[in-house]
């Protein structure tokens, strides 16, 4: 597979609903997206950094900058036989993971449809459906958060991630468990929290959760295992784990009992199938996390969810909750046990509508 043609494109998608986290709120979202040309088929990649390095490190300049200048130079200089290959070409760029990620899974989707197979069937995933859950972030009353905890559990999603940063925590928990003491319900700090906030979680921990989410630094473990000590609730790291090295160590020190895995954060599909290798060998589940992906990403996250050790429902959501228009088809719909279906066509398994990307982005090269 020689690549022909790289295309990168600014696009800005406009969410339904404001989402906010402990870092901010985002009412739209520009994301990069890649196209990758080959034998007359193209390959899509979507790239999930912000405008600011709210999340991470990494920003959509930064991003352009290593896409434009360094990894498409490199890939069409090769004749790639695997997508796997790709992580060689790349080793000599240090970190920025979400932009590596962004052209590989370009590479994923030319691959499969080239050799007219699913991505789902390139990686090895086994289920048809993956159980959803759904995120929802900081409201400005506790009573809008029950409103829509409502919606979403007439939906049947099934499980319930609530965002939570100071002063927004044990009190919001313990009203959401007086009225639903069985909810599957989890909560995600964005790291908004410090060792010395320890009380807070020990405080949570009385309220049967399913996971406290990445509640300490971005880029500690170290303080994670110390927390976990003193918690009877499984810690989940999403932002400290950048790669399968990360992953190998919060386990071996306790930082973690779960891990959420956002393929863009960890550099790509390769390195989270790595993971999905070291969870089967340590026996610790793994969840795909979502950063509001449009159809593109969120096809991607889905063939990575059917994986085996993927075994807590993700916060990968109908393409209706977030964005106001789609430039996927068909869109992703929630079934009515709270699942949705992994596509079973060639790449990605999803149309890729041009024609809205092109009216709605900027082509950058």
């Amino acid at each position: 597979m020689k690549i022909e043609k790289a295309s990168l494109y600014l696009i800005k998608m406009n969410l339904l609903h404001p989402f906010r986290t402990s870092f901010g709120e985002t009412k739209e979202r520009e994301m990069l997206l890649v196209c990758l040309e080959s034998e007359g088929e193209k390959g899509w990649g979507e790239c999930v950094s912000e405008n600011g390095p709210w999340y991470s490190g990494e920003t959509i300049s930064s991003c352009t900058h290593i896409i434009s200048e360094f990894i498409i130079p490199w890939i069409k200089e090769k004749e790639l036989f695997h997508p796997k290959e790709f992580k060689d070409i790349c080793k000599s760029i240090k970190g920025n993971q979400m932009a590596k990620a962004c052209v590989e899974d370009a590479i994923w989707d030319l691959f499969g449809r080239l050799n007219k197979k699913s991505l789902q069937k390139l990686i090895g995933g086994t289920k048809e459906k993956i159980p959803s859950g759904i995120s929802l972030g900081i409201q400005q009353n506790p009573d809008i958060l029950l409103d829509k905890i409502k919606a979403a559990l007439e939906k049947n999603y099934q499980r319930i991630k609530i965002k939570i940063e100071p002063g927004w925590d044990v009190e919001i928990i313990k009203r959401i468990r007086d009225q639903y003491p069985n909810l599957p319900l989890m909560v995600d700090a964005n790291s908004a929290y410090r060792l010395k906030d320890k009380d807070i979680f020990v405080n949570l921990d009385r309220y049967n959760l399913m996971m406290i989410e990445q509640p300490l630094q971005y880029f500690d473990i170290i303080d994670h295992a110390s927390l976990q000590k003193e918690l009877a609730t499984p810690i989940c790291l999403d932002e400290s784990i950048k790669s399968v090295d990360d992953a190998r160590v919060a386990v071996e020190i306790d930082a973690c009992k779960i891990i959420n895995v956002k393929p863009a954060r960890v550099g790509g599909i390769t390195e989270t199938l790595l993971i999905h290798e070291l969870s089967e060998l340590v026996k610790v589940p793994l969840w795909c996390g979502g950063m509001l992906e449009t159809g593109i990403g969120r096809a991607k996250n889905v063939a990575v969810a059917s994986l085996s050790t993927f075994s807590l429902p993700n916060d990968i959501s109908e393409s209706a909750r977030y964005y106001t228009d789609y430039i996927i088809d068909p869109i992703f719909e929630l079934n009515d046990d709270g699942t949705i279906s992994v596509p079973q066509g060639f790449g990605i398994g999803v149309d890729i509508q041009e024609e809205i990307i092109k009216q709605k982005s900027i082509k950058i090269m």
